[in-house]
């Protein structure tokens, strides 16, 4: 009986379920959004419930489509959107409350709480840096702001994870609570380098030991899916990543120097630094790319929290767009930007500013410009974004990069990897296979299973589908980046 590899990628707008064969080939494949919960201003929340649900539902649809059957599936690879906090009872499996994204900035007094008594001492003890991403934050709003989710927690009836503990947690019927490094190393809970909890950060907060899950690799086999949560079969669960680190390894970025973006809801830069630990600073923090019997394998990375859903934005924010297809369009339309700038700092900015009071800003209009500069602009910006990181990943690192290779959603617009290169002034290249967030939760599943050798051989499977080379002069590209960056001055410290 031919075995296969299903991947789940659990992103912050929906979940998508993948199957590959022996040779990375893509079998099958589903995806569907999930609910987004708006509460108050700056809080994003996702019912937990919904996600999980939502998940087998694409998995279901995946094995149907490829005509495989359950119990032809070797492991189970998961690759999440990271820093989301789950709360439940470890008894019902009913999530407590609502989950909180990493995109909400509620604890935005906290993180400024942290940085006032030793800020620097916590980043460098954890890799992270304090912004409202951060899970240990979200454990610590809810003790302080939900009494009866507070008595729970000290009591230990209820229990945290990020969205793969909660996954795990779900298919193996509570008899699994883990997480793994590279998941783990965003939240501000794990000491950076004995990837262990840092009792340090834990004290300070009040957040309880006890309700946190147990650290493993990111590759082993963590347990079996229970037949009653998994059609009937009784699967290996092999592999996590954060989505990210993922997409790295997806990415074939498994030496030091080599760096991939995903272009998703938000946008993330990842480099490998190989077995180097390089503290954070300038906006820049420092993730566990994964873990693997002895070896740990770290990175720098540079976040920005919105990037595709700038156009998601166009779309469902204001209707100038009926599909993400009608903003390559428009833009393709217009010659230029007509010197239009856009900062999608719905939440704040990301790297290397990380300013929670920065809000949205569209600028340099005039009576000429119209949706196609709009539009333009929109994309542009996700360029410029990943940009500023970029050139602090090679300031930090001390290595020069030498191309930048591109996944995502967003990744598929011609036009926007096209002025990627154009304002990076490196080759951009896009692989065959665009989803490798949930690639790279494959292969560490398929690793741990015995359904791959090595991860040398992983990284053999990666292919380019379209590489964009640089068309613009040296003084273009400085002229534009001068104009984003006074575009930015424009967007900062809004609300305060």
């Amino acid at each position: 009986m031919e075995k296969y590899v299903l991947g789940f990628d659990i992103g912050t707008t929906g979940t998508r379920a993948m199957i590959f064969d022996r040779k990375s080939q893509e079998m099958a494949s589903a995806y569907s959004e999930f609910p987004q919960y708006f509460p108050q201003d700056g809080w994003v929340e996702h019912d937990a419930q919904e996600i999980y649900d939502i998940t087998l539902k694409m998995a279901a649809e995946a094995l149907k489509k490829g005509n495989i059957k359950p119990e032809q599936i070797a492991s189970i690879g998961i690759a999440n959107q990271r820093e989301t906090t789950v709360i439940w009872d470890k008894k019902t499996g009913i999530p407590a409350c609502r989950a909180i994204v990493w995109q909400d900035r509620r604890t935005l007094p906290i993180c400024e709480r942290l940085k006032a008594l030793d800020g620097e001492n916590f980043v460098r003890r954890t890799g992270m840096i304090l912004v409202p991403n951060d899970a240990a934050t979200k454990i610590a709003w809810l003790m302080e702001n939900r009494e009866e989710i507070r008595h729970g927690l000290e009591e230990g009836d209820l229990i945290y994870g990020t969205i793969d503990t909660w996954m795990v947690w779900k298919l193996t019927e509570g008899k699994v609570h883990i997480t793994e490094p590279s998941n783990n190393s965003v939240t501000l809970l794990q000491n950076a380098e004995t990837l262990d909890y840092d009792a340090e950060i834990l004290k300070v907060l009040n957040i309880p030991r006890h309700i946190l899950p147990e650290i493993r690799k990111s590759s082993e086999i963590y347990g079996y899916t229970e037949p009653a949560q998994f059609f009937g079969a009784s699967v290996p669960i092999g592999g996590i990543l954060g989505d990210q680190q993922a997409a790295a390894i997806g990415q074939g970025c498994l030496k030091p120097g080599t760096a991939k973006n995903t272009y998703g809801t938000g946008s993330f830069i990842v480099m490998n630094t190989g077995d180097r630990y390089i503290a954070p600073s300038d906006g820049i923090f420092s993730p566990v790319i994964y873990t693997k019997d002895d070896l740990v394998s770290y990175g720098l990375e540079g976040m920005a929290d919105v990037s595709g859903a700038v156009i998601q934005w166009l779309r469902d924010g204001i209707g100038m767009i009926q599909s993400a297809e009608e903003a390559e369009k428009l833009a393709l339309q217009a010659e230029s930007n007509m010197g239009v700038y856009f900062v999608p700092a719905f939440v704040g900015l990301g790297a290397p500013y990380y300013d929670s009071y920065a809000r949205g800003t569209i600028i340099g209009l005039s009576r000429g410009a119209d949706k196609r500069h709009v539009a333009r602009a929109a994309l542009e910006s996700m360029a410029f974004q990943v940009r500023d990181s970029f050139e602090m990943l090679e300031r930090k690192s001390g290595m020069k990069l030498t191309r930048l290779r591109a996944d995502g959603g967003g990744a598929k617009s011609d036009f926007m990897l096209q002025f990627q290169a154009d304002i990076l002034g490196v080759p951009v290249e896009r692989p065959e296979i665009t989803e490798t967030t949930c690639l790279g939760g494959v292969y560490m599943a398929g690793l741990a299973a015995g359904y791959w050798d090595s991860i040398d051989q992983v990284a053999e499977f990666w292919r380019v589908e379209k590489s964009f080379e640089p068309t613009i002069t040296d003084t273009q590209r400085q002229d534009q980046i001068a104009m984003w960056k006074k575009a930015i001055e424009r967007a900062g410290g809004w609300l305060k």
